[in-house]
């Protein structure tokens, strides 16, 4: 099953290489980088990657989308939203990190749903127009196919969860123990909530 990971110029690096840990050893998942136009994507830590255009991903697979810095043009990007929801509506799950919700939001993917995002970002992601019931308390909200996750390392959380939902709870501890990763299991568990 093809993993699709779309990138973005100011993208945060934990948001995606900490569920590509995670994910990457699910032995069904072929992990597949995109960008709206393919080439060559830098994240706000200055890590570049090489992508493919969106257009040649298999829509009916995983979408994960991080969020960060670059987020915040995107919310105006038609271009943008209008790829992300083409393949946000086909694919079979799709997991967002942070910020990412935001754009989730922005497209109309998420109207109806719940959903929770970087509880720093909360009020500016709240402020994009959208009919979303935002989660102002939660590690990470599950609805639908839908996986939201609150701020960046709240992603490897939500991750393992999908793991355990998909996989079995078993799968979920034997990665978290392989890279020695303490899981907050509990996706009401938020300390990081105002």
């Amino acid at each position: 099953m093809d993993l699709n990971i779309l990138l973005f110029d100011g993208f945060e690096t934990l948001d995606i290489f900490g569920p590509v840990e995670i994910l990457g050893r699910i032995d069904s998942c072929r992990l597949c980088y995109y960008s709206l136009s393919g080439g060559i994507i830098t994240n706000a830590q200055g890590v570049k990657v090489l992508t493919e255009p969106v257009s040649q991903a298999d829509p009916s697979g995983i979408l994960v989308l991080p969020g960060g810095r670059g987020t915040r043009p995107l919310v105006h990007d038609a271009a943008f939203l209008s790829a992300l929801r083409a393949l946000a509506d086909r694919a079979i799950w799709c997991l967002s990190v942070c910020t990412g919700s935001a754009l989730l939001a922005a497209c109309g993917a998420l109207d109806g749903k719940k959903a929770t995002s970087n509880k720093k970002a909360l009020s500016w992601v709240k402020s994009i127009p959208s009919d979303v019931d935002w989660i102002d308390r939660a590690r990470w909200v599950v609805d639908g196919k839908y996986y939201t996750s609150s701020g960046v390392s709240a992603g490897m959380d939500m991750t393992l969860g999908f793991v355990s939902d998909r996989f079995g709870r078993a799968r979920a501890g034997e990665i978290a123990e392989h890279i020695e990763y303490i899981w907050n299991d509990d996706p009401a568990d938020d300390r990081f909530a105002g």
